[in-house]
Protein backbone atom coordinates (compact mmCIF):
# COMPACT_ATOMS: atom_id res chain seq x y z
CA UNK A 1 0.00 0.00 0.00
CA UNK A 2 1.53 3.49 -0.96
CA UNK A 3 0.22 7.08 -0.96
CA UNK A 4 1.55 10.61 -1.15
CA UNK A 5 0.20 13.49 0.49
CA UNK A 6 1.37 16.62 1.57
CA UNK A 7 3.13 17.05 4.88
CA UNK A 8 1.66 20.49 6.05
CA UNK A 9 -2.05 19.53 4.20
CA UNK A 10 -1.93 15.84 6.50
CA UNK A 11 -0.79 17.81 9.98
CA UNK A 12 -3.58 20.14 9.92
CA UNK A 13 -5.78 17.43 9.68
CA UNK A 14 -4.08 15.35 12.26
CA UNK A 15 -4.09 18.17 14.99
CA UNK A 16 -7.87 18.66 14.48
CA UNK A 17 -8.22 15.34 14.94
CA UNK A 18 -5.61 14.44 18.03
CA UNK A 19 -8.00 15.92 20.76
CA UNK A 20 -9.61 12.43 21.10
CA UNK A 21 -6.19 10.82 21.83
CA UNK A 22 -6.86 10.11 25.59
CA UNK A 23 -3.72 9.82 27.88
CA UNK A 24 -4.44 6.31 29.39
CA UNK A 25 -6.61 4.29 26.84
CA UNK A 26 -7.89 0.88 27.69
CA UNK A 27 -6.80 -0.55 24.46
CA UNK A 28 -3.33 -0.10 23.09
CA UNK A 29 -5.09 0.15 19.44
CA UNK A 30 -6.31 3.58 20.35
CA UNK A 31 -2.81 5.37 20.52
CA UNK A 32 -2.69 5.12 16.87
CA UNK A 33 -4.85 6.99 14.27
CA UNK A 34 -6.23 4.83 11.63
CA UNK A 35 -5.48 5.48 8.11
CA UNK A 36 -7.93 3.67 5.55
CA UNK A 37 -6.93 4.35 1.64
CA UNK A 38 -9.54 3.74 -1.09
CA UNK A 39 -8.71 4.61 -4.11
CA UNK A 40 -7.78 8.65 -4.09
CA UNK A 41 -9.45 9.03 -0.73
CA UNK A 42 -7.77 8.98 2.66
CA UNK A 43 -9.84 8.54 5.99
CA UNK A 44 -8.16 9.38 8.99
CA UNK A 45 -10.26 7.84 12.20
CA UNK A 46 -8.77 8.17 16.46
CA UNK A 47 -11.43 7.10 18.90
CA UNK A 48 -11.20 6.86 22.59
CA UNK A 49 -14.33 4.41 22.45
CA UNK A 50 -16.58 6.94 23.86
CA UNK A 51 -15.73 9.76 20.88
CA UNK A 52 -14.84 8.70 17.37
CA UNK A 53 -13.57 11.45 14.88
CA UNK A 54 -13.26 10.70 11.31
CA UNK A 55 -11.70 13.32 8.33
CA UNK A 56 -11.34 12.49 5.02
CA UNK A 57 -8.62 13.97 2.47
CA UNK A 58 -7.66 13.86 -1.01
CA UNK A 59 -3.76 11.86 -1.33
CA UNK A 60 -2.21 10.06 -4.63
CA UNK A 61 -2.95 6.31 -4.46
CA UNK A 62 -3.61 3.68 -6.51
CA UNK A 63 -4.67 0.93 -3.62
CA UNK A 64 -6.80 0.21 -1.06
CA UNK A 65 -5.83 -0.65 2.64
CA UNK A 66 -5.67 0.41 5.75
CA UNK A 67 -3.09 0.54 8.86
CA UNK A 68 -2.89 1.96 12.69
CA UNK A 69 0.08 4.42 12.82
CA UNK A 70 1.12 5.12 16.23
CA UNK A 71 -0.04 8.71 17.00
CA UNK A 72 2.58 10.72 18.76
CA UNK A 73 5.62 9.34 16.75
CA UNK A 74 3.87 10.43 13.40
CA UNK A 75 2.51 13.79 15.23
CA UNK A 76 6.14 14.94 15.82
CA UNK A 77 7.27 13.86 12.99
CA UNK A 78 5.46 16.03 10.50
CA UNK A 79 5.96 18.97 12.89
CA UNK A 80 9.74 18.74 12.09
CA UNK A 81 8.88 18.64 8.14
CA UNK A 82 9.15 21.25 6.35
CA UNK A 83 5.80 21.76 3.51
CA UNK A 84 6.64 18.60 1.16
CA UNK A 85 4.70 15.95 -0.37
CA UNK A 86 5.53 12.78 1.42
CA UNK A 87 5.59 8.95 0.44
CA UNK A 88 3.97 6.58 2.63
CA UNK A 89 4.44 2.80 1.72
CA UNK A 90 3.06 0.21 3.87
CA UNK A 91 4.06 -3.67 4.16
CA UNK A 92 0.67 -5.30 4.21
CA UNK A 93 2.15 -8.30 5.85
CA UNK A 94 3.96 -6.78 8.79
CA UNK A 95 2.48 -3.38 8.84
CA UNK A 96 6.28 -1.53 8.77
CA UNK A 97 5.70 1.75 7.42
CA UNK A 98 8.59 3.78 5.32
CA UNK A 99 7.83 7.80 4.90
CA UNK A 100 10.21 9.37 2.08
CA UNK A 101 10.71 12.57 2.07
CA UNK A 102 13.52 14.75 -0.02
CA UNK A 103 15.97 14.34 3.35
CA UNK A 104 15.44 10.74 3.82
CA UNK A 105 13.51 7.99 4.97
CA UNK A 106 11.84 7.36 8.35
CA UNK A 107 10.46 3.52 9.32
CA UNK A 108 8.08 2.53 12.52
CA UNK A 109 5.83 -0.23 13.16
CA UNK A 110 1.90 0.05 12.79
CA UNK A 111 -0.46 -2.28 13.42
CA UNK A 112 -3.54 -4.04 11.52
CA UNK A 113 -6.28 -2.04 10.85
CA UNK A 114 -8.48 -4.57 11.75
CA UNK A 115 -8.09 -4.18 15.18
CA UNK A 116 -9.02 -0.67 15.29
CA UNK A 117 -12.67 -0.67 17.04
CA UNK A 118 -15.26 0.12 14.41
CA UNK A 119 -17.11 3.38 14.37
CA UNK A 120 -20.75 3.18 15.98
CA UNK A 121 -23.43 3.13 12.82
CA UNK A 122 -26.77 5.17 13.97
CA UNK A 123 -29.39 3.25 13.67
CA UNK A 124 -33.01 5.41 12.76
CA UNK A 125 -31.71 8.75 13.98
CA UNK A 126 -33.79 11.67 14.21
CA UNK A 127 -31.76 14.20 12.39
CA UNK A 128 -31.81 18.23 12.14
CA UNK A 129 -29.39 20.70 10.21
CA UNK A 130 -27.86 23.93 12.02
CA UNK A 131 -24.97 26.11 10.62
CA UNK A 132 -21.71 26.06 11.77
CA UNK A 133 -20.94 29.26 13.40
CA UNK A 134 -24.33 29.18 15.01
CA UNK A 135 -23.66 25.56 16.86
CA UNK A 136 -20.09 26.82 17.33
CA UNK A 137 -21.82 29.84 19.39
CA UNK A 138 -24.06 27.95 21.66
CA UNK A 139 -21.23 25.74 22.59
CA UNK A 140 -18.79 28.79 23.57
CA UNK A 141 -21.63 30.40 25.56
CA UNK A 142 -22.62 27.31 27.61
CA UNK A 143 -19.53 24.98 28.17
CA UNK A 144 -18.52 27.14 30.73
CA UNK A 145 -21.50 26.66 32.94
CA UNK A 146 -21.28 22.50 32.51
CA UNK A 147 -20.25 20.77 35.52
CA UNK A 148 -17.09 18.28 36.68
CA UNK A 149 -18.98 15.72 39.23
CA UNK A 150 -18.70 12.38 38.65
CA UNK A 151 -21.73 12.05 40.71
CA UNK A 152 -23.97 13.74 38.78
CA UNK A 153 -22.73 12.76 35.22
CA UNK A 154 -25.86 14.50 33.54
CA UNK A 155 -24.67 18.17 34.65
CA UNK A 156 -21.27 17.79 32.90
CA UNK A 157 -22.57 18.41 29.45
CA UNK A 158 -24.25 20.44 27.70
CA UNK A 159 -28.86 19.29 27.20
CA UNK A 160 -30.23 19.58 23.91
CA UNK A 161 -33.76 20.61 23.64
CA UNK A 162 -35.39 20.44 20.40
CA UNK A 163 -38.84 21.27 19.69
CA UNK A 164 -40.44 22.01 16.01
CA UNK A 165 -40.33 26.20 17.18
CA UNK A 166 -36.92 26.47 18.76
CA UNK A 167 -33.06 24.52 19.76
CA UNK A 168 -32.10 25.00 23.29
CA UNK A 169 -28.88 24.40 24.53
CA UNK A 170 -28.82 24.28 28.86
CA UNK A 171 -25.37 24.27 30.97
CA UNK A 172 -25.23 24.32 34.81
CA UNK A 173 -23.11 22.74 37.88
CA UNK A 174 -25.68 24.21 40.05
CA UNK A 175 -23.90 27.25 40.68
CA UNK A 176 -24.50 29.12 37.60
CA UNK A 177 -26.35 28.23 34.49
CA UNK A 178 -26.95 28.99 30.69
CA UNK A 179 -30.00 28.78 28.81
CA UNK A 180 -29.39 29.64 24.89
CA UNK A 181 -32.05 29.54 22.65
CA UNK A 182 -32.39 29.47 18.79
CA UNK A 183 -36.10 30.49 17.23
CA UNK A 184 -34.73 30.76 13.83
CA UNK A 185 -33.93 26.70 13.72
CA UNK A 186 -35.97 23.61 14.61
CA UNK A 187 -36.15 20.27 14.70
CA UNK A 188 -38.61 17.65 13.66
CA UNK A 189 -39.95 16.55 16.84
CA UNK A 190 -39.85 18.00 20.30
CA UNK A 191 -37.20 15.35 21.96
CA UNK A 192 -33.81 15.86 24.23
CA UNK A 193 -30.31 14.33 24.83
CA UNK A 194 -27.23 15.67 26.69
CA UNK A 195 -23.79 16.01 24.81
CA UNK A 196 -20.66 14.98 27.15
CA UNK A 197 -18.21 18.19 27.10
CA UNK A 198 -15.17 16.70 25.16
CA UNK A 199 -17.04 15.91 21.98
CA UNK A 200 -18.31 19.50 22.45
CA UNK A 201 -14.54 21.04 22.60
CA UNK A 202 -13.51 18.97 20.00
CA UNK A 203 -16.21 19.97 17.78
CA UNK A 204 -15.88 23.61 18.98
CA UNK A 205 -12.03 24.22 17.28
CA UNK A 206 -13.35 22.28 14.22
CA UNK A 207 -16.30 24.66 13.80
CA UNK A 208 -14.44 28.01 13.61
CA UNK A 209 -12.58 27.07 10.46
CA UNK A 210 -16.10 26.43 8.59
CA UNK A 211 -19.31 27.66 7.46
CA UNK A 212 -20.82 25.04 5.99
CA UNK A 213 -23.81 23.36 7.96
CA UNK A 214 -23.55 20.99 10.28
CA UNK A 215 -26.18 18.07 10.21
CA UNK A 216 -26.90 16.55 13.57
CA UNK A 217 -28.02 12.76 14.62
CA UNK A 218 -29.18 11.00 17.46
CA UNK A 219 -30.70 7.91 18.45
CA UNK A 220 -30.83 7.47 22.50
CA UNK A 221 -27.35 6.19 22.38
CA UNK A 222 -25.27 7.94 20.23
CA UNK A 223 -25.15 11.74 18.58
CA UNK A 224 -23.10 12.12 15.00
CA UNK A 225 -22.29 15.67 13.70
CA UNK A 226 -20.84 15.63 9.87
CA UNK A 227 -19.85 18.58 7.93
CA UNK A 228 -17.19 19.26 5.32
CA UNK A 229 -15.54 16.05 5.65
CA UNK A 230 -15.82 15.81 9.13
CA UNK A 231 -17.66 13.39 11.26
CA UNK A 232 -17.87 13.32 15.23
CA UNK A 233 -19.75 10.69 16.76
CA UNK A 234 -19.87 10.21 20.40
CA UNK A 235 -21.62 8.38 23.04
CA UNK A 236 -25.06 10.38 24.80
CA UNK A 237 -24.71 10.92 29.08
CA UNK A 238 -28.00 8.89 30.06
CA UNK A 239 -29.80 10.22 32.56
CA UNK A 240 -33.03 12.60 33.01
CA UNK A 241 -31.39 16.65 33.28
CA UNK A 242 -32.63 18.35 36.01
CA UNK A 243 -35.99 21.15 35.71
CA UNK A 244 -33.84 24.11 34.84
CA UNK A 245 -36.16 26.00 34.42
CA UNK A 246 -37.48 25.91 37.97
CA UNK A 247 -34.30 27.36 39.45
CA UNK A 248 -34.80 30.58 37.15
CA UNK A 249 -36.44 33.14 38.91
CA UNK A 250 -39.41 34.86 37.17
CA UNK A 251 -39.69 38.22 38.77
CA UNK A 252 -37.06 40.30 38.87
CA UNK A 253 -38.01 44.00 40.54
CA UNK A 254 -34.72 45.06 40.98
CA UNK A 255 -32.30 45.86 37.07
CA UNK A 256 -28.46 47.20 36.73
CA UNK A 257 -28.01 48.05 33.27
CA UNK A 258 -23.94 48.59 33.13
CA UNK A 259 -21.63 48.88 30.41
CA UNK A 260 -20.15 45.18 30.00
CA UNK A 261 -16.57 46.02 29.73
CA UNK A 262 -16.24 48.45 32.77
CA UNK A 263 -18.19 46.04 35.06
CA UNK A 264 -15.35 43.01 33.63
CA UNK A 265 -12.47 45.13 34.31
CA UNK A 266 -13.85 46.62 37.79
CA UNK A 267 -14.64 42.76 38.82
CA UNK A 268 -11.30 41.41 37.37
CA UNK A 269 -9.09 44.32 39.49
CA UNK A 270 -11.03 43.62 43.08
CA UNK A 271 -11.18 39.85 42.37
CA UNK A 272 -7.15 40.17 43.16
CA UNK A 273 -8.36 40.95 46.59
CA UNK A 274 -10.94 38.55 47.15
CA UNK A 275 -10.95 35.00 49.70
CA UNK A 276 -8.74 32.56 47.96
CA UNK A 277 -11.95 29.95 49.02
CA UNK A 278 -14.81 31.65 47.72
CA UNK A 279 -13.77 34.62 45.60
CA UNK A 280 -16.80 36.64 46.65
CA UNK A 281 -17.04 40.28 45.97
CA UNK A 282 -19.90 42.15 47.00
CA UNK A 283 -21.99 44.50 44.99
CA UNK A 284 -23.43 47.26 46.67
CA UNK A 285 -26.12 49.36 44.50
CA UNK A 286 -27.41 53.12 45.87
CA UNK A 287 -29.04 54.92 43.15
CA UNK A 288 -27.13 55.00 40.14
CA UNK A 289 -23.79 53.93 41.65
CA UNK A 290 -22.49 50.67 42.07
CA UNK A 291 -19.70 49.62 44.54
CA UNK A 292 -17.77 46.24 44.13
CA UNK A 293 -16.18 45.59 46.96
CA UNK A 294 -13.66 42.32 47.79
CA UNK A 295 -11.65 41.59 51.39
CA UNK A 296 -9.83 38.71 52.43
CA UNK A 297 -9.59 38.87 56.43
CA UNK A 298 -7.00 36.22 56.82
CA UNK A 299 -4.13 38.65 55.25
CA UNK A 300 -6.43 41.79 55.90
CA UNK A 301 -6.16 42.37 51.62
CA UNK A 302 -9.14 44.50 50.52
CA UNK A 303 -10.42 46.32 47.42
CA UNK A 304 -13.20 48.80 46.05
CA UNK A 305 -14.42 50.84 42.99
CA UNK A 306 -17.46 52.28 42.15
CA UNK A 307 -19.12 52.35 39.05
CA UNK A 308 -21.87 54.65 37.17
CA UNK A 309 -24.64 52.05 36.35
CA UNK A 310 -28.95 52.95 35.54
CA UNK A 311 -30.58 51.09 38.65
CA UNK A 312 -34.18 50.42 38.79
CA UNK A 313 -35.31 49.30 42.14
CA UNK A 314 -34.46 48.84 46.32
CA UNK A 315 -31.07 49.53 47.13
CA UNK A 316 -29.14 45.86 47.42
CA UNK A 317 -26.19 44.45 49.06
CA UNK A 318 -25.35 40.79 47.08
CA UNK A 319 -22.51 39.05 47.43
CA UNK A 320 -21.62 36.80 43.88
CA UNK A 321 -18.60 34.20 42.90
CA UNK A 322 -15.94 36.48 41.02
CA UNK A 323 -14.77 33.61 38.85
CA UNK A 324 -18.19 32.85 38.02
CA UNK A 325 -19.29 36.42 37.70
CA UNK A 326 -15.93 36.67 34.53
CA UNK A 327 -16.87 33.85 32.88
CA UNK A 328 -20.47 34.95 32.41
CA UNK A 329 -19.22 38.55 31.63
CA UNK A 330 -16.35 36.73 28.67
CA UNK A 331 -19.26 34.95 27.07
CA UNK A 332 -21.76 38.05 26.67
CA UNK A 333 -20.74 40.41 23.51
CA UNK A 334 -23.17 42.76 24.02
CA UNK A 335 -22.03 46.61 24.94
CA UNK A 336 -24.56 46.64 27.55
CA UNK A 337 -25.11 43.97 30.17
CA UNK A 338 -28.47 43.73 32.56
CA UNK A 339 -28.43 42.12 36.02
CA UNK A 340 -31.85 41.27 37.19
CA UNK A 341 -32.40 40.70 41.00
CA UNK A 342 -35.04 39.64 43.34
CA UNK A 343 -33.46 39.36 46.79
CA UNK A 344 -29.63 39.01 48.07
CA UNK A 345 -30.54 35.21 48.79
CA UNK A 346 -32.02 34.23 45.10
CA UNK A 347 -30.21 33.39 41.89
CA UNK A 348 -28.97 36.75 39.68
CA UNK A 349 -30.04 36.90 35.75
CA UNK A 350 -27.23 38.34 33.30
CA UNK A 351 -28.86 39.38 29.92
CA UNK A 352 -26.98 41.04 26.99
CA UNK A 353 -28.54 44.49 26.95
CA UNK A 354 -28.55 44.55 23.02
CA UNK A 355 -26.91 43.66 20.00
CA UNK A 356 -27.81 39.86 19.86
CA UNK A 357 -28.28 37.99 16.44
CA UNK A 358 -31.69 37.61 14.84
CA UNK A 359 -33.45 35.10 16.48
CA UNK A 360 -30.84 34.31 19.37
CA UNK A 361 -31.98 34.35 22.60
CA UNK A 362 -29.28 34.16 25.95
CA UNK A 363 -29.69 33.94 29.90
CA UNK A 364 -27.47 33.48 32.11
CA UNK A 365 -27.64 32.30 35.98
CA UNK A 366 -25.41 32.88 38.96
CA UNK A 367 -26.02 31.40 42.38
CA UNK A 368 -25.42 34.18 45.31
CA UNK A 369 -22.78 34.00 48.21
CA UNK A 370 -24.12 34.39 52.07
CA UNK A 371 -22.21 37.29 52.75
CA UNK A 372 -20.45 38.02 55.95
CA UNK A 373 -21.77 41.26 57.40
Amino acid sequence: MKFIVSSGALLKQLQSLQGVLASNNTLAILDNFLFEIDNKKLTITASDLETTITAEMAVEAKDKGAVAIPARLLLDTLKAFPEQPLTFSVDPKHFGIEISSDQGKYKMTGYTGAEFPKSPVLEEPTSFSIPAGTLATAINKSIFATGNDDMRPVMNGIFFELSEEAVRFVATDAHKLVRYTRSDISAPKATSFIVPKKPLNLLKNSLAVTNAEVNVEFNENNAAFTFDNTRVVCRLIDGKYPNYEAVIPKQNPNKLTIDRQAFLNAIRRVALFSNKTTHQVRLNITGSQLAISAEDLDFANEANEALTCAYEGQDMAIGFNSRFLMDMLNNLSSEQVILEMSAPNRAGILLPGEGTEHGEDVLMLVMPVMLNN
